[in-house]
C-alpha cells in the first residue's frame, strides 16, 4: 500500500464501506459496546493480533463494556489507505 494521506474529500467515500466508523480530524475512529470487560479485552486483543500482522498500531482505549479505535498513519500526518484496511479487517471481527 502506498501510504498516501487522503484528502478531506476523499476520506468520506474512503470509509463509506466501514461499520461505524467517523472522520475525526486527521483520524478516524469507532467505538464499541460490549456486554463486560472480558468481552471487550478478548476483542481488543484480536485487533492486537491483526494490528501486529499489519505492521500498523490503532490506538485503543477500553474497560468495562467498551473498546475505542483510533487509526491514522502518524509520519503522513492523517488516515491513509493503510488505516481504511485495517479498519475493514477489523469489521471483520464483528
Amino acid at each position: 500500500m502506498e501510504r498516501r494521506k487522503l484528502t478531506a474529500e476523499e476520506l468520506p467515500e474512503a470509509i463509506a464501506n466501514l461499520d461505524g466508523w467517523t472522520v475525526d480530524g486527521n483520524t478516524i475512529r469507532k467505538r464499541l459496546k460490549f456486554e463486560n470487560f472480558a468481552v471487550a479485552l478478548a476483542y481488543v486483543n484480536q485487533v492486537g493480533a491483526l494490528a501486529e500482522a499489519a505492521d500498523h498500531h490503532p490506538d485503543i482505549t477500553f474497560g468495562w463494556g467498551y473498546a475505542e479505535l483510533a487509526l491514522t498513519t502518524h509520519d503522513r500526518g492523517g488516515v491513509t489507505d493503510v488505516d481504511v484496511a485495517l479498519a475493514s479487517r477489523i469489521d471483520a471481527l464483528s
